[in-house]
């Protein structure tokens, strides 16, 4: 088996690192920190090196390590992944820096994966898309005019330039807003969800709760993230992480809320008056209200092409909605 360098400690780096041990590779996590976050204690979906080759990562074979390193030093990074296979860039920048950050981090893990001759794998997002660009795939154009989704375009341009000249090898791994166990934190099927869905309080999302949107499953993101960093023939191209069909966040919520055996949620959006008011003294919500085009009108993707390709399927909704509110009942209890 081979090692792996993971940059990010978050739900998406912690669970790739289970994966990826899972599948009996040695596995080198890196954050300011060096602490490890635990793993969410939850059955994760088969794993494909290549399709048809799975593993199930509640019986993990290999190691993972955590190291305390800055992720903008391209020469630690180099030396971290000295012999590695891959680099997994699942760094996660404060949301409202991401212009100020993302160019530097994104650098070091180009530089490092140059010089090291590991694959860089990318975990991204669809902000590159930008509003308007409908029903979207691995051919849609990233033409996005938004300062952050303007910012993640970039980072694959550079990425592409780099392999395509020979440079380095890299993919990236777009998922659209995430579900899942250990999805804490801000995002809109996370804590700001669940914290009040449980209790019994009204659900205050960005948006419009009656559209159809994306929920990519955190599980099935990282597996994707896996299997392209463990097969040639991803390489030099991006892909959709596996996501099923699309749900409101109202059909979304009434689901979790049926599994709680809580009765249906009442929904009240945050107006966009003080979505941006709030966003004058809170930085982060400011960005919210940037890409609140992705709640207010339909956000659906196509990952039919990378699950053929990667051979990783979405986990259908039912066990999704299962495991997502069990974890989070336990966490809250917790």
């Amino acid at each position: 088996m081979s090692l792996h360098l993971v940059l990010g400690k978050g739900p998406v780096g912690s669970t790739v690192a289970a994966q990826l041990a899972a599948l009996g590779h040695e596995v080198v996590v890196v954050s300011r920190s060096g602490e490890p976050t635990p793993a969410p204690n939850v059955p994760q979906p088969a794993l494909a090196t290549a399709p048809g080759v799975r593993a199930d990562v509640t019986h993990p074979r290999g190691t993972v390590r955590h190291v305390a390193a800055d992720a903008t030093d391209a020469a630690r990074l180099a030396e971290l992944a000295t012999g590695a296979a891959s680099i997994v860039n699942a760094a996660n920048p404060r949301y409202d820096r991401w212009p100020e950050l993302w160019p530097a981090l994104n650098a070091a893990a180009l530089d490092a994966a140059a010089r090291s001759g590991a694959v860089l794998v990318t975990a991204g997002n669809l902000y590159g898309y930008g509003e308007g660009s409908g029903v979207m795939t691995e051919s849609t154009p990233q033409r996005s005019t938004e300062r952050k989704g303007a910012v993640r375009a970039q980072m694959w341009r550079d990425a592409l330039a780099r392999h395509e000249a020979g440079d380095l090898r890299a993919t990236e791994i777009r998922a659209s807003d995430y579900i899942g166990p250990g999805t804490v934190g801000p995002a809109h099927a996370g804590a700001r969800l669940f914290e009040p869905l449980l209790a019994g309080k009204t659900l205050r999302p960005v948006g419009d709760p009656d559209q159809p949107h994306a929920w990519t499953y955190l599980p099935d993101f990282a597996a994707a993230l896996v299997a392209a960093a463990t097969s040639e023939s991803a390489w030099g191209r991006p892909w959709l992480a596996p996501t099923n069909g699309p749900l409101s966040y109202r059909e979304l919520a009434g689901r979790l809320a049926a599994e709680a055996g809580l009765p249906e949620p009442t929904i009240s959006p945050v107006p966009d008056l003080v979505l941006r008011a709030i966003g004058l003294v809170v930085p982060p919500m400011r960005e919210v209200a940037r890409v609140a085009y992705q709640q207010r009108a339909p956000f659906v993707v196509d990952s039919s092409l990378s699950e053929r390709e990667l051979g990783v399927a979405p986990t259908p909704w039912d066990r999704i909605v299962t495991d997502t509110t069990g974890w989070w009942v336990a966490h809250l209890a917790a």
